[in-house]
């Protein structure tokens, strides 16, 4: 075990180097941030070389990415554009949208499971009709449309929950917008567990669990749901990440000061520190979830075992 994990370790170093030099030069190459300082107007060249050279803009690319490495090694991501400290910007910014995701999180795995459960238990039934109908609306309806819709029944109409979050961003006021961020993931958790419950429930091993005599409950978590989890913590996993990186709509429609937020902010700015700094904590995120993910397939099924 400890064998993989290492090995599984040293084959994130070169997937972190090739995604993070992607980001950096799609960053650094589509635009030029000193000229989005002026706006319309074009800048003096002296001012522009000048405010190049402060920057390290003068430098090869290659050589901007190698220090930006460097750098970062050290917990140094830079100064934005605008002179504040990048890791300065991810201390206010992640814990909101860490709390968000885990609002998101909980209510996806949690409804989402429960649902795929009793859908693949009663299929073809009535039930499994009514949550197949269900999860194709909520993905169908973009999430903007949904954010909005709710937002606007439930924040402005009924005055039932805050319509926007504060700067604090308590639990209370991010249940909301986890629900509209925790739609989309919802459906397909919901989806992917009918459809591994369903096509479990037909295999050997739970027939001869059920000729023994063994109680239904018991039948269903130890046998059924555990080997049904496997695909369904594959996508939690990935999830994770996703729900950070794609918290930029429902962050912008309740007002949160997120990782989204200032994403949207650095991108519309063109203020590339920031956007690449805080990617490259997103592809960390990424890459441990994956990480995690695998590890929990040996406990979900035994029969996986790691050399």
């Amino acid at each position: 075990m400890g064998r993989y994990v290492l090995r599984r370790l040293l084959q994130m170093v070169p997937v972190f180097l090739g995604t993070t030099l992607l980001i950096f030069v799609m960053v650094y190459a589509l635009g030029d941030p000193v000229a989005a300082f002026f706006g319309d107007r074009a800048p003096d060249p002296a001012t522009a070389a000048r405010i190049r050279a402060e920057l390290g803009l003068d430098q090869p690319l290659w050589r901007q990415y190698v220090d930006y490495l460097g750098r970062i090694l050290t917990g140094d991501f830079g100064t934005a554009f605008n002179g504040r400290q990048v890791t300065e910007l991810m201390t206010s910014a992640f814990p909101v949208t860490l709390r968000l995701t885990l609002v998101a999180f909980v209510i996806e795995m949690g409804f989402g499971v429960v649902l795929g459960v009793v859908s693949g238990l009663r299929r073809g039934r009535l039930v499994d009709t009514s949550v197949l109908a269900f999860t194709l609306l909520v993905i169908s309806v973009p999430t903007f449309v949904t954010g909005y819709l709710l937002q606007y029944l439930l924040g402005v109409r009924w005055n039932l929950v805050p319509p926007a979050v504060s700067p604090q961003a308590p639990l209370r006021e991010l249940l909301l917008p986890g629900v509209v961020l925790a739609l989309v993931s919802l459906a397909y958790v919901t989806r992917l567990t009918r459809t591994s419950v369903a096509e479990n429930a037909r295999a050997d091993y739970l027939r001869t669990a059920v000729a023994k005599g063994l109680p239904r409950r018991r039948v269903v978590v130890r046998h059924l749901l555990r080997n049904s989890l496997v695909p369904v913590v594959t996508f939690l996993g990935v999830d994770i990440g996703t729900l950070m990186a794609g918290a930029i709509v429902t962050e912008r429609i309740f007002n949160i000061q997120g990782v989204g937020y200032h994403l949207w902010q650095g991108i519309l700015r063109q203020n590339s520190p920031t956007v690449v700094g805080f990617v490259t904590v997103l592809v960390l995120v990424f890459l441990f979830a994956n990480l995690l993910v695998d590890l929990l397939y040996a406990a979900l099924d035994p029969r996986i075992r790691y050399a």
